[in-house]
């Protein structure tokens, strides 16, 4: 596959993550609640994971760019270019929501409420009110684990086939967790994708959902490598 193709099957896989998921809570939270938008979340991962996983590896979330690059799955040279790429495809997406979700009278993206525009926040910014601690400590954790399941499902000596489900259903554990602790970020690019039309709160909040996936990703990547991988594993 060339660079095009992969750049763009991951701006394609970022953008349907964000759309469907982000979408799934902006426009039907209350009609679904938090197992809805859960499994919104893993079924975006699972179908792009099947549609276009095999073109760029199926990342869609520069944590896990990151974490598989220290774990020695991914090349240094194209972490940044597939940063670049699902960053861009998470924006288009959350311009693409705002303009849908504003086709009904009296939206605001920018409402100072806790999730507002599915954005990510702790404090007062939290759904449930969770402190910036346990806010950084669950992403940290969660980001880790979630690192854990993707480098054992892709691993050459796991069942072949049924990564992207695991994953799926990982994610879909995952948002189940933390929705009401962050509204679930794990992925810097969903977050960045609505904060960026969720006002000034949000951004301000920002830095946390950037730092602690990336913190999580690598550590679950460390872990994976240095207590689960052996020298007959494949990559």
């Amino acid at each position: 596959m060339s660079n095009t193709q992969r750049l763009g099957a991951e701006a394609f896989g970022t953008f349907w993550l964000v759309l469907g998921g982000c979408g799934t809570a902006v426009l039907a939270g209350s009609g679904v609640g938090t197992l809805g938008i859960s499994f919104a979340f893993g079924l975006t991962v699972l179908t792009m994971a099947f549609a276009v996983g095999h073109i760029s590896g199926g990342h869609f979330n520069p944590a896990v760019t990151i974490g598989l690059w220290m774990g020695k799955r991914f090349g240094q040279k194209e972490v940044a270019p597939y940063i670049v790429a699902q960053l861009v495809g998470a924006v288009l997406a959350g311009a693409v929501l705002l303009v849908i979700a504003s086709g009904v009278d009296g939206f605001d993206a920018s409402t100072g409420e806790a999730g507002s525009f599915a954005t990510n926040g702790f404090g007062d910014f939290s759904p449930g009110g969770y402190s910036l601690l346990a806010c950084l400590v669950c992403e940290v954790v969660l980001t880790a684990f979630f690192l854990i399941v993707i480098m054992g499902a892709t691993d050459g000596r796991a069942p072949a086939g049924f990564a992207p489900v695991a994953i799926g259903l990982a994610l879909t554990l995952i948002h189940l967790i933390s929705i009401p602790v962050t509204n679930t970020s794990v992925n810097p690019a969903r977050s960045f994708g609505v904060a960026v039309f969720g006002g000034s709160d949000p951004l301000q909040q920002l830095w946390l959902f950037i730092v602690a996936p990336i913190a999580g990703a690598i550590l679950g990547a460390l872990a994976y490598t240095k207590l689960l991988t052996d020298d007959r594993a494949a990559a």
